[in-house]
């Protein structure tokens, strides 16, 4: 029996059937951008013509399609190459000075919110390297194309299209004077346009939202979205465990259960889960999540994540990120002296 044909062979053989269209014709003669302009008109009283002269100045963007499509051979996941790519000495080390740098406003953040500040750092870290890296793609021209050309997940692009119409009229701003990553998300913490919206808010109260050049702002909407989503101040985040005496199918049932923390203390301890030796002498009582990290060639590691560790994977939906945030936040916090300590 043959191997199924991967993603990318798919998503790449409808751009070649339709690149004369994809890559030639104005996005404005997609079907799918007339019906937007209608909507974006009748909803939100926008200037049907203004709007469709935008996208008639606009062709599909290539490097973004081809940046956001599957990969050709998916690699095996391995938490030890995902974790070794953000939890490095060099980011560390910028975490230090950043947080040093915005210690008050971090203080605030976190006493008005109350997420810690090390997984406040620990996020902007990752998502941009604390502000060198938040992209450098017209924004309006990269949701444009994706809203109309991506065969996977055109209809939230084109959620985040109108989100960032949105949000310019609001800013008075033009749409196209933002620049983000090829994704569409903007700014040090990497908010999509409806995120921006819905989360950010306006930290060093000087009446703008800025979080591609106010580090507070960018601090201030982190631990906002985190608490939006159910941040639970001092409760537990994550904790390794011993699965030496746990039946297989268990861990295989638990795993399925997903992410969301359903699984209870007392069914956890029955099946002869035990935290990690010298890590806890007590699993927190509280629901949880089963975690496996994977690494190919080596064993897996598996963790308890609580409702915390289930709120930052709100932010990225991957329990290697959100582990990635947690063990990043704890290297940070090891180390870090206030600026009046150095």
């Amino acid at each position: 029996m043959s191997s199924p044909m991967p993603a990318r062979f798919f998503f790449f053989l409808s751009l070649v059937l339709f690149a004369p269209f994809v890559h030639t014709q104005a996005i404005s003669g997609h079907p799918e951008a007339a019906l937007f302009v209608e909507r974006m008109e009748r909803l939100h009283g926008f200037d049907a013509q203004e709007l469709q002269k935008r996208f008639a100045r606009l062709t599909p963007d290539a490097r973004v399609l081809e940046l956001v499509a599957p990969p050709a051979s998916p690699t095996q996941r391995s938490w030890t190459r995902y974790r070794s790519r953000f939890l490095e000495e060099q980011r560390l080390e910028d975490g230090l000075v950043f947080w040093r740098e915005n210690a008050a406003t971090l203080s605030r953040a976190s006493f008005l919110y109350g997420v810690p500040e090390e997984i406040i750092v620990a996020i902007i870290g990752i998502e941009t390297l604390y502000g060198r890296n938040t992209g450098s793609f017209n924004t309006f021209s990269t949701l444009a194309t994706l809203a109309f050309h991506d065969p996977r997940r055109a209809e939230f692009f084109r959620q985040e299209l109108e989100q960032l119409l949105l949000l310019a009229r609001e800013q008075g701003r033009d749409p196209e004077s933002y620049t983000g990553s090829y994704a569409g998300a903007l700014g040090l913490p990497q908010f999509m346009p409806g995120s921006l919206r819905r989360y950010a808010v306006d930290f060093d109260q000087d009446n703008l939202i800025d979080l591609a050049g106010s580090a507070a702002d960018a601090i201030g909407s982190v631990a906002h979205f985190l608490a939006q989503h159910g941040w639970r101040e001092k409760a537990p985040v994550a904790l390794p465990v011993d699965v030496a005496q746990v039946a297989p199918r268990h861990l295989q049932d638990w795993i399925d259960l997903g992410i969301r923390p359903t699984l209870g203390l007392a069914v956890l301890r029955e099946a002869g889960l035990r935290p990690r030796r010298g890590i806890a002498s007590e699993m927190p009582d509280a629901p949880a999540t089963f975690v496996d990290l994977v690494t190919p060639e080596a064993p897996t590691e598996y963790w308890l994540g609580y409702e915390n560790f289930y709120v930052i994977t709100r932010y990225n939906r991957s329990s290697f990120y959100a582990m990635t945030v947690y063990q990043s936040a704890e290297a940070l916090a090891q180390r870090y002296r206030p600026p009046e300590q150095k």
